[in-house]
Formats: C-alpha cells, sequence, structure tokens
C-alpha cells in the first residue's frame, strides 16, 4: 500500500553503518562519505514528494516526537497536573503548567508511548473522557489565572471503548468544543502528528492552528473510512488521498494557519531542529495573541470556526 517508501533510505543508511565498523581505512571512508552524500539527496527527493497516504505514515511514525517531548524541549518548570475530579486520571491526555519564554502558560497534549507498555499505558494516545474533562479543567484555570494554552495534537482519535461511552464521550468532546470557544486566554493549537475526528478536535480550538509538515487532520482515519464507504480498509491509500488529509490541502481550505517546516526526513530524523522550527512560530504567535484585546480575540475565534466548511461564497437554502 506504498508504505515501504522508505527502504531504500533504509538499506543506504544500513550500508553506512557497516562502513563505519572499519574506522581508518580511507576507501571505506570515502565510500561512506559518498553513500551519506546519497542518501541526503535521496531523501530529499523522496520527501518533496510524499503521497497522503505516504505522509500518514510519516505521521504515525514510532520516533516522532510526542508532547512530553516538545514540552520538554520548549519548556521548563512543568508540573504535571492529574485527574478530572470525576472519575480518574487518563495518561492519555498529559495537562499541567510550565513556563514558555518566561511566561506562565498551561500545556495540554496526546501522547501515544515508545514501546508496548508505555503504549498500553497511554492507551495508544486516545482519550477517554475523563482525558477531555482533565484537560478543560486545566484550561479553565489557565484562563482564569491569564495563562495562554499551547496544544499539542496527535492522536488517531478517541477511544471508542465501551467504558468511554458508558462515561460519556461523546458529550465530554462536544462539552470541550463549546468551552474552548469562549475561553478568555490565547490558545494556540499544535497538530505534531495525526489529528484524528473529535479526539483531536476536543483540544483544538484554538486561536492559531499550526499543522507539521508532513501530520494529518481527518474526520476519521484513512482506514476507517475505506471500511466506511468500500467496506475495504485495504483501500486506506486511496481513501487518503481523497480525503485531503495533508497540511497543503488544510491550509488551502482555511481550516489551519501555518504549516510548520519539518526537517528532511520528518520530525521524527532531527527532533532538536523540529523542536527549534515550531518554537519561532510559537514565540511570534504568543506574542502577536498577547497583544490582542480579549472580546477581539474571542471574536475572531469564533468567527474563525464558523467561516470553516464554507465551499462557496453564497449559501443555498432548504426548499
Amino acid at each position: 500500500m506504498g508504505d515501504d517508501f522508505e527502504a531504500p533510505l533504509l538499506a543506504l543508511q544500513k550500508r553506512i553503518e557497516e562502513l563505519a565498523a572499519f574506522p581508518g581505512d580511507p576507501g571505506k571512508e570515502q565510500e561512506a562519505r559518498r553513500l551519506r552524500q546519497e542518501l541526503s539527496e535521496k531523501r530529499r527527493s523522496i520527501y518533496a514528494a510524499l503521497t497522503p497516504w505516504q505522509k500518514t505514515q510519516v505521521a504515525r511514525h514510532a520516533n516522532r516526537p510526542y508532547a512530553l517531548d516538545y514540552i520538554g524541549a520548549l519548556c521548563t518548570d512543568f508540573t504535571e497536573l492529574h485527574g478530572d475530579r470525576r472519575f480518574g486520571d487518563d495518561p492519555a491526555l498529559v495537562t499541567g503548567f510550565a513556563r514558555y519564554k518566561d511566561r506562565a502558560v498551561a500545556v495540554v497534549g496526546h501522547q501515544k508511548g515508545r514501546d508496548t507498555k508505555q503504549k498500553i499505558y497511554r492507551n495508544f494516545g486516545m482519550p477517554k473522557p475523563e482525558g477531555y474533562r482533565k484537560a478543560l479543567r486545566v484550561m479553565q484555570l489557565a484562563a482564569k489565572f491569564g495563562r495562554p494554552i499551547l496544544s499539542f495534537v496527535d492522536t488517531p482519535g478517541a477511544y471508542p471503548g465501551l467504558d468511554a461511552e458508558e462515561r460519556g464521550q461523546a458529550e465530554a468532546i462536544a462539552y470541550n468544543l463549546r468551552e474552548m470557544a469562549r475561553l478568555p486566554t490565547p490558545i494556540i493549537v499544535n497538530v505534531t502528528g495525526e489529528g484524528g475526528s473529535g479526539g483531536a478536535l476536543a483540544i483544538a480550538v484554538g486561536d492559531r492552528v499550526n499543522m507539521l509538515e508532513h501530520s494529518i487532520y481527518s474526520v476519521i482515519t484513512p482506514e476507517g473510512c475505506a471500511a466506511i464507504l468500500w467496506r475495504d480498509a485495504g483501500r486506506a491509500e486511496e481513501a487518503a488521498t481523497a480525503m485531503k488529509v495533508t497540511a497543503p490541502d488544510l491550509k488551502g481550505f482555511g481550516l489551519v494557519d501555518e504549516i510548520v517546516p519539518e526537517p528532511l526526513g520528518g520530525a521524527q530524523a532531527d527532533p532538536d531542529a523540529q523542536f527549534a522550527l515550531l518554537d519561532r512560530i510559537l514565540e511570534a504567535q504568543l506574542r502577536e495573541l498577547s497583544a490582542v484585546p480579549m472580546e477581539t480575540l474571542l471574536e475572531g475565534r469564533y468567527e474563525k470556526f464558523r467561516r470553516m466548511g464554507k465551499l462557496g461564497t453564497e449559501f443555498v437554502e432548504a426548499p
């Protein structure tokens, strides 16, 4: 299904690592330099022409930075807060307070987990209702004390399990959408990997919505879309193209405000470079939003989301 596009790169990388086992050999060192140059050129060529499905694979890469990575790199004095004060804590969503550029902020974000143990603990980054209620609790505290909110979105979607439904998954998401729309503090949203459906949108109503170059944002996963439309999840590649899930598509539709460039090979290839690229954008946006009167900020946020989905210049009334 086109998810092996990095195979040539992996083969070159393996050969370079093999040559590194012979330090001091001029011939092998020269060959390694040549291969590194070839690897860089091939990676640049491949990543300049990724299909929507290939971008989906990059967005899901196991080594891609997650919320805690961004918080650790961009913020200091992070204090995580737990629990929704109703049911319990949800490790799939990380929330708390920190300092960004010596300014107090609130941070929220999905956390998928790296190894099997972490993935199970974090529920693969799929929050339950208590996660969204925890996030809203922290965001409401942030608004009360005048702290801007930084949100990091990376989830396949909200958890669809029976226990989540019993505790009001849809209501928790809907409530977050309403409340975030009117929180009196600047909100900057960053889609860093997968922006999956309401599970993403529940922490993604903001004054600025940024999207990493190789991330995706959609109402459903390509596999889920293919399974519904064609009863064949194997047509996910076709679905990804039809759904317009990539950053350029969504920027063109006015659904995201800024595309954050990624280093060559994606955020997972050079996390430090990715942190620096996002840092520059966040700093400028936070400075801009902080200078806007609160009434104007809230009006702009409302109008921003009201405009979404308007495909033409006129609406046709139903008969």
